[in-house]
């Protein structure tokens, strides 16, 4: 048996950071002194000691590291895989926000970025989105849509906290990479437009705030809003990316739409955020297929997610397809709603707890 002194020694880990591990689950001595409190370990745990200080030399989380501890080679590869990626956006978005500081250290004249885009394109990139932006007075954040430039397009992006829209549009892009955030009221302006435009692209101009649209012989003018959207691309990664769907389920959107408009849709009634508020409670069916749960059903250890009804309804609108997939993880997991043939558009809803 070794000491705690001796593992740490032996693995580079602190014996402060052993103990850590041990209260936190990761990695637990063989033996602990009733009298003393001292903690003894087997040589077979250097090893798993080791991986742990390695594991937390690269930043690897907590849970990970207790998963890898106690996985197979296999898996501890897959686990050390998605880290990597994580880390790899991590630099990108901290490149991106060093970007954003010196601008803020040492302001220039900032850069006018062109895009030109599909009418088509953009019109669906927008509708996949519009439901999804926030309407609360207290989060002006939220109240817009975040265009997010890339080499050969534009993300565009809403959410107001229970819901999330991405859809991307292919452009001509000319200038530095653009990231504004445009009111939801110029977003409404230039939609009612696009669908008289043809096939003549439409233009977007962004010179740091300042916005110009030039679409079917109009031109549209606004002020990007001045706040930072929230980090989108985390929350995507980490819900979605680094976290495989348990369950991906074909759904008919006419089939599902009617469910859940029927009056007699059976749903739950739960407290959320202090408010009642009537969820719509999914699950499967004996063919794997989806089905709507009644609250007599929810004492099994079948797989069930709590959602709003309305804003369920409201995705598969948006998406505009007659055949989507939902992606399904347990009770807590955003609950993923994603088109076939565009892994580029999909949108998230937040669980409510059952």
């Amino acid at each position: 048996m070794q000491s705690i002194g001796e593992l740490a020694r032996a693995s580079g880990l602190t014996v402060s950071a052993l103990r850590f591990y041990d209260s936190a689950g990761v990695l637990e001595p063989t033996l602990v002194d009733p009298v003393t409190g001292y903690r003894w370990y087997t040589q077979e745990q250097v090893g798993p000691a080791r991986l742990v200080a390695g594991l937390r030399r690269i930043g690897m989380p907590v849970p990970e590291i207790a998963a890898a501890v106690r996985a197979e080679p296999a898996e501890v590869h897959r686990l050390l895989d998605t880290h990597l990626r994580r880390l790899a956006d991590g630099l990108t978005d901290a490149r991106r926000e060093v970007v954003r500081l010196r601008a803020l250290v040492d302001p220039v004249q900032p850069a006018t970025t062109t895009l030109l885009l599909s009418p088509a394109g953009l019109a669906a990139a927008v509708d996949a989105v519009r439901f999804a932006v926030g309407t609360d007075p207290e989060l002006p954040v939220l109240s817009g849509v975040l265009l997010d430039g890339e080499p050969d397009g534009v993300r565009l992006v809403a959410t107001d906290r229970h819901r999330l829209a991405l859809a991307r549009v292919g452009a001509t892009v000319d200038g530095p990479p653009v990231r504004v955030l445009v009111p939801v009221a110029l977003i409404d302006q230039l939609r009612a437009l696009l669908d008289g435009a043809g096939t003549r692209p439409v233009r977007v101009s962004a010179s740091g705030a300042d916005l110009r649209i030039e679409v079917a012989g109009r031109t549209l003018s606004g002020t990007a809003l001045p706040y930072d959207f929230p980090d989108y691309r985390r929350l995507v990664r980490e819900a979605v990316e680094d976290r495989p769907a348990a369950r991906r389920i074909p759904v008919d959107v006419a089939a599902l739409r009617a469910a859940l408009a029927d009056p007699e849709a059976p749903t739950v009634a739960r407290d959320h955020g202090g408010e009642p508020r009537e969820v719509t409670v999914l699950g499967l069916d004996d063919r794997g297929g989806l089905r709507l749960l009644p609250a007599a059903e929810l004492t099994s250890d079948a797989l069930r997610v709590g959602v709003d009804g309305g804003y369920l309804l409201d995705a598969l609108n948006a998406a505009g397809a007659p055949q989507l997939v939902l992606e399904l993880d347990g009770p807590i997991a955003p609950l993923a709603v994603r088109c076939p043939d565009d892994a580029d558009t999909f949108s998230m809803l937040m669980p409510i707890q059952l």
